[in-house]
């Protein structure tokens, strides 16, 4: 059986065989905001079946590809559809296009997602710059025997997000007067969603937002030394006290509204890798 460093340079030859630029970024997209490659002058796209040890998206509104070209001027990479605990996927399987983009010669990562709102300040379709996030998946995915080639036994987490991303990313939502917050997003399993009393101990614990996604690659890009910045569209709100059975359609029709505001964000986080060398 390969081990995880096999799989990645496999994974990795096979990308390099369709496009041979090394990425500066590599961007994870949410439900549905698969939208955002519009933004990229694609180069090659690459099915997820024909990358070896890839999983095959099956969540709504994820297409299952890897987009490979340039983004405002710098070499990007972008999953069109993530991979979720909840459909059955180990979160080492889950997260190794994380440490594909890293061998690829990535320095950042953004990720972005769906999520519903426990902030009672928010409202549906408001953007949240993840400034920090709590893990209640019930597992990680650097739990096992650690390769050092790929990162050191105990990362360190006092500052998940980059902060001086999260300043720049803060700055280009009051230029372009878009609604977004600095919050704390919880990862739940899933696939359900949560009853009035998780809503409760959520919020208890200083979550703002809770989704089913993120933490475990935001774990291991901190792991193998990618900055990282993190955006959620809150596409439906989760207060206990005023809950209403929840939509998917409507949920995803909130992620589209939101798409256009995703895409400036996402931009300006492009746009401060032209400008500076990420440490």
């Amino acid at each position: 059986m390969l081990d995880l460093f096999e799989k990645i340079n496999d994974a990795t030859a096979a990308i390099k065989k369709v496009w041979d630029r090394s990425p500066r970024a590599g961007i994870i997209l949410g439900t549905g905001l698969g939208g955002l490659v519009e933004e990229i002058d694609v180069e090659a796209t690459i099915e997820y079946g024909d990358i070896p040890h890839f999983p095959t998206s099956t969540a709504t509104s994820h297409r299952g590809r890897l987009v490979c070209g340039m983004l405002q001027g710098i070499p990007v990479v972008a999953m069109e559809g993530r991979f979720h605990m909840y459909e059955g996927y180990p979160l080492k399987q889950i997260t190794l296009p994380v440490r594909v983009f890293k061998a690829l010669g990535a320095e950042l990562l953004v990720v972005s997602n769906a999520c519903g709102g426990l902030n009672p300040y928010y409202q549906s379709g408001d953007i949240m710059v993840i400034e920090d996030q709590i893990n209640l998946m019930g597992d990680n995915p650097l739990i096992g025997v650690n390769d050092d080639r790929l990162g050191p036994r105990f990362p360190d987490m006092c500052e998940p997000y980059d902060q001086q991303l999260i300043d720049r990313l803060m700055d280009v939502a009051r230029r372009e007067n878009i609604v977004a917050h600095k919050g704390v997003f919880v990862a739940v399993a899933g696939p359900n969603l949560e009853t009035r009393a998780e809503y409760r101990f959520l919020r208890t614990i200083g979550a703002d937002v809770v989704g089913m996604s993120t933490v475990p690659e935001v774990l291991v890009a901190v792991h193998c030394g990618l900055k990282v910045v993190g955006l959620s569209v809150v596409t439906d709100m989760c207060l206990p006290d005023a809950l209403q059975p929840a939509n998917v359609e409507h949920i995803i029709a909130i992620a589209n509204q939101a798409e256009p505001k995703l895409r400036t964000m996402v931009r300006g986080a492009i746009n401060t890798l032209a400008e500076i060398r990420l440490a």
